[in-house]
C-alpha cells in the first residue's frame, strides 16, 4: 500500500539528534545537513513542529549548531551529559522523544521520526495503532532493521550522501535518493567492520 503525502498533511518531526550525528560521522565522517532532511521529510506539507533532541556537552561549537537549528525552525531540547562513578557515561532522550511525539500525535497527521534506533520500534506502534501515519528517515546503513519494517514510509538518507551530509568528500553519492536499501558491494561493506570483521 502506497503512503499517502498530501500537500495539506499537519507533520510533527522528532529528531534524534545524537542517533543521526553519529551515523553520519561513522559512515562517512560527515555532519548532517538538518536544512535538507527537515525539508526531504515534509515534503512540501504543512509542519506543525519540529523538535531536535540534543545531548549538551559544554562545546562551543554546540551553540552554533542550536542557532542553526532555531534558523531552520527546528525547536531544540537539550540535556547533560551523565558522567558517573568510575567513569561511564549516559545521555539520550529516548523516552522524552516517545512522550513529546504520543503528546503531539493526536493534532497532526504524520509524525516524522528521524532516528535509526530500534529502541522507538514500540512508539511506531503505538502511534500507528493510534491512527497516526509514522515516517522514518535516517542512515539505513545504521538503522534498525524492525524500526525499518514498523514504520509507514523510510527515507533511507545512504542513498544520496551529497544530499543529506556537510562536508562529504565521498566518490559515490548514491544515486536518484530512492527510499528502499540498495544492495552494498563487497567495497562498500569493508568501510564499517561487523564486530565479527574485527
Amino acid at each position: 500500500m502506497a503512503i499517502i503525502k498530501q500537500k495539506e498533511q499537519r507533520v510533527a518531526m522528532f529528531i534524534d539528534a545524537q542517533n543521526l550525528y553519529h551515523s553520519a560521522r561513522n559512515l562517512y565522517g560527515a555532519k548532517v545537513n538538518f536544512g535538507a532532511v527537515l525539508k526531504e521529510a515534509l515534503g512540501g506539507r504543512h509542519l506543525i513542529r519540529a523538535v531536535a533532541y540534543v545531548i549538551a556537552t559544554e562545546g562551543e561549537e554546540e551553540k552554533g549548531f542550536f542557532e542553526a537549528l532555531n534558523n531552520l525552525g527546528i525547536e531544540t531540547k537539550t540535556k547533560d551529559l551523565q558522567i558517573f562513578f568510575g567513569g561511564a557515561k549516559k545521555g539520550d532522550w529516548d523516552v522524552g522523544l516517545a512522550v513529546d511525539a504520543i503528546r503531539l500525535a493526536s493534532k497532526v497527521d504524520a509524525v516524522v521520526l528521524a532516528s535509526g534506533d530500534g529502541d522507538f520500534v514500540p512508539l511506531v506502534e503505538y502511534l500507528k495503532f493510534m491512527g497516526t501515519q509514522v515516517e522514518v528517515i535516517t542512515f539505513g546503513r545504521s538503522a534498525s532493521g524492525k524500526l525499518r519494517e514498523a514504520c509507514d514510509d523510510f527515507i533511507d538518507m545512504c542513498d544520496n550522501q551529497r544530499k543529506y551530509l556537510l562536508g562529504f568528500r565521498g566518490g559515490n553519492s548514491g544515486g536518484s535518493g530512492a527510499r528502499r536499501p540498495r544492495k552494498q558491494t563487497p567495497s562498500r561493506r569493508k568501510e564499517i567492520p561487523s564486530p565479527k570483521e574485527e
